[in-house]
């Protein structure tokens, strides 16, 4: 049963993984810094700092592609989220922050 303030709960990254494994199709986005990413980022992902969305639509140019959009702490994904929302993408999930991942990072 969600609980009245569920809502107010960071997004659960691993389970945001999991779904944007089990999405055909599905691009997982890493809008943090080129610097950040190098230091190491999620299996998969794609660097497309907050700064620079547009690279977006070059790399994704299919409007309806479920995107996936992590950062560090949650807070840089959800102002992505609703810029590629405004963009014009369809399937945009903020899944939260690298900062509560547990999983393997890839260098």
């Amino acid at each position: 049963v969600m609980g009245l303030f569920d809502f107010l709960k960071p997004p659960d990254i691993s389970q945001g993984v999991r779904e944007f494994q089990s999405t055909p199709g599905a691009v997982l986005l890493d809008v943090r810094t080129a610097e950040e990413y190098r230091d190491g980022h999620i299996p998969g992902s794609k660097n497309a700092p907050l700064d620079s969305m547009e690279v977006v639509l070059s790399a994704v140019p299919e409007r309806d592609t479920p995107l996936f959009v992590y950062c560090y702490s949650g807070v840089r994904s959800r102002q992505a989220a609703g810029a590629l929302r405004h963009m014009g993408y369809s399937s945009v999930k903020n899944i939260g922050g690298i900062a509560a991942w547990r999983g393997k990072v890839e260098y």
